[in-house]
């Protein structure tokens, strides 16, 4: 029996510079809507403001609050993301990603999406150059078997999945420049979170290949997905933006109430960092 070819993959390439709290609520309000089924599956690429991006597991440490000061100070302002893990960085020189694809049952797919995704990553990194594989390095932070790393030196790429019934969220960041503000910020965070990190395992794209621009990244990855998936590309409309609005909360740490899962609005069927 012949298959029937997947639908084309809609891929939204807007961002939310002003406010990282948003753009991570607008992340949250695409996953509500495929969900629901207002939306077809759709990955978003965008360029984030400076955050330190924390999981709840991060919320519910002894340190939590000195580490959102610290990083606050540096620039940096505290989100609280979907995914599990520990904290993660975003900054004006990486490329963030999140693919929200609906699916029917909890237990299914967790692995396969992780795979495919790292498989993006890594082949689109190999394109510009980068001895890219996947895999978790020592010591590296928020540590996970589906992160992307250059030559087993250091990491690249991190990806984090959360599963709500009805879809899926697959999302992270890839370091393409400015490894050393990425390696200083983070040091700093893990530090007060008590959180074991070698500061050596942070590294961007730039360190593997010297000069890269953003764009190249970004252009090697939609080429690379686009051998798997017809791409139509699309942009985010208001009732995303205006959900977005609403969920603010539970991305702001000052706002959410420390590691309560509930504040999703709706039943949380599996976390893997």
């Amino acid at each position: 029996m012949k298959l029937s070819p997947l639908s084309p993959l809609s891929v939204s390439h807007d961002s939310v510079h002003s406010d990282p709290v948003l753009d991570t609520a607008v992340t949250h309000a695409l996953l509500r809507r495929v969900a629901r089924g207002d939306l077809g599956e759709t990955l978003r690429l965008y360029v984030p403001h400076d955050a330190i991006v924390f999981s709840m597991l991060d919320a519910q440490r002894s340190g939590f609050d000195q580490a959102q000061r610290t990083a606050e100070e540096s620039g940096f302002p505290g989100v609280l993301r979907l995914a599990g893990g520990n904290a993660a960085l975003f900054h004006t020189q990486s490329l963030a990603f999140s693919w929200a694809t609906p699916v029917t049952e909890s237990a299914n797919g967790i692995r396969r999406r992780f795979e495919l995704v790292s498989r993006w990553i890594q082949r689109s990194l190999i394109r510009v150059g980068v001895p890219a594989q996947i895999g978790a390095v020592p010591r590296e932070y928020c540590p996970g078997e589906y992160s992307v790393n250059a030559d087993g030196k250091f990491k690249i790429m991190g990806v984090g999945q959360r599963v709500i019934r009805g879809a899926a969220h697959v999302g992270g960041v890839i370091l393409v420049a400015d490894s050393q503000r990425a390696r200083s910020m983070l040091s700093q965070v893990y530090k007060d979170l008590e959180l074991d990190l070698d500061p050596k395992t942070v590294g961007a794209v730039e360190d593997a290949v010297p000069g890269i621009a953003l764009e190249d990244v970004k252009q090697a990855l939609v080429d690379e997905i686009n051998r798997d998936r017809a791409i139509k590309s699309v942009s985010l409309d208001e009732k995303t933006y205006a959900l977005a609005s609403e969920l603010l909360p539970w991305h702001s740490p000052s706002k959410n109430p420390k590691g309560r899962a509930t504040a999703l609005g709706t039943k949380v069927l599996s976390v893997r960092p």
